[in-house]
């Protein structure tokens, strides 16, 4: 992208990205389905099958790996649902986003919270 700066921790998120993604997204958004959580949690290698992850979506869900989902195209909205079966939330996703510990980001968030704003 012509005149962006790269940020650690982030992929631009634009249409190509959400082709790739589409089964990782649409199978972490079945996780809204307690059944559907505990199926995952029951063979997570056939439930990964039966979305059709590619190897790489596979591997990052294989080693909870945040930077490696949102990489293979996971959207952060979905990838929330994934993290609750982690018990994670979406403070530990832009922990791991910005290479910050969670208490660490959540000090982030409220220095950034105090500053005057500005028009």
């Amino acid at each position: 992208m012509a005149g962006s700066q790269a940020i650690f921790g982030t992929t631009p998120f634009d249409g190509t990205v959400a082709m790739r993604g589409y089964a990782l997204n649409r199978m972490c958004f079945s996780f809204n389905s307690a059944e559907n959580r505990e199926t995952f949690r029951a063979d997570e290698e056939a439930y990964m099958r039966a979305y059709g992850l590619d190897e790489a979506q596979a591997e990052a869900i294989r080693k909870r790996d945040v930077l490696g989902l949102l990489a293979a195209g996971g959207n952060v909205y979905y990838l929330a649902k994934f993290a609750g079966i982690l018990g994670l939330d979406v403070q530990d996703l832009g922990a791991a986003q910005t290479g910050l510990t969670k208490e660490a980001f959540k000090a982030r968030l409220v220095a950034q919270n105090d500053q005057p704003e500005t028009l």
